[in-house]
């Protein structure tokens, strides 16, 4: 008889055990009750009615899924390969048990066709330069598809973008084929404006009948300065006629 009682006494506390959960405050329990969905529990202290019920946890922090490198062809023909990081977590955690048999195997296959899709409807250009809106339309769209999973997308991070060595040449050969074109535009916007400015600076000196005098004696002290034996320096004929009409009125002065 005793033997009996202790057996019991131990189904007794074995079954009260079982009963009693305590989930943590980022951990919901989906309960079931013969099979059929009965309530989420949690955080806490959880009753479990032994053989009746069945609870499956569900962890509600943000997880974090590295999607395998993945290779595809881009819009202008170039095999490349890509890997990238998802930053997901579940916000239902019915549906999330409910609608799908794993979700993170679900979320992280579906990631990977994503990634191929939408990538390789860009060039190579867009690939490199242009991550930010990349990584928010693979979001935009495996946000929408997970919704029914209870499964909310908060970020996707392509990591890296690996090219063969042919197309990495090529590229530099470009990238120096860009920069040789940018250093001859602005050369030549160089010499557009210095010849804007030269013709600025002919008519402001034309306007003035001794400026352009002014400007041949302030050539003639710089030269003078240099050091060179001999100078041929062209007198402008308008300095000329107004030597000759000093010269001309000294005379009529004397003669009379």
């Amino acid at each position: 008889m005793e033997i009996v009682t202790a057996i019991l006494a131990t189904v007794v506390l074995g079954l009260l055990a079982s009963a009693i959960r305590i989930l943590r405050e980022y951990e919901r329990g989906v309960v079931f009750m013969l099979g059929r969905f009965y309530k989420v529990k949690g955080p806490g202290l959880v009753i479990i009615i032994p053989v009746v019920q069945q609870m499956v946890k569900v962890d509600l922090r943000t997880l974090v899924l590295d999607i395998p490198t993945q290779d595809l062809i881009t819009r202008d023909n170039v095999s490349v390969k890509v890997n990238a990081v998802l930053y997901f977590r579940v916000v239902d955690s019915q549906p999330a048990i409910i609608n799908v048999e794993n979700y993170m195997d679900a979320t992280g296959q579906l990631a990977q066709t994503t990634l191929r899709s939408v990538l390789g409807q860009h060039e190579l250009d867009e690939l490199l330069a242009e991550r930010e809106r990349l990584n928010r339309d693979i979001q935009a769209i495996l946000d929408q598809q997970t919704d029914q999973w209870g499964i909310k997308v908060s970020n996707v991070e392509i990591k890296h973008v690996d090219i063969d060595e042919s197309m990495i040449r090529a590229i530099a050969r470009q990238a120096e084929a860009e920069r040789e074109r940018r250093a001859k535009i602005i050369h030549a916007d160089g010499e557009q404006q210095a010849a804007e400015k030269l013709v600025q600076a002919a008519r402001e000196l034309s306007a003035e009948s001794g400026a352009m005098q002014l400007r041949y004696l302030q050539t003639l002290t710089e030269i003078a300065g240099e050091k060179s034996s001999t100078i041929v320096f062209p007198l402008p004929v308008g300095l000329v006629d107004g030597l000759n009409r000093l010269a001309g009125g000294d005379s009529g002065g004397n003669n009379a």
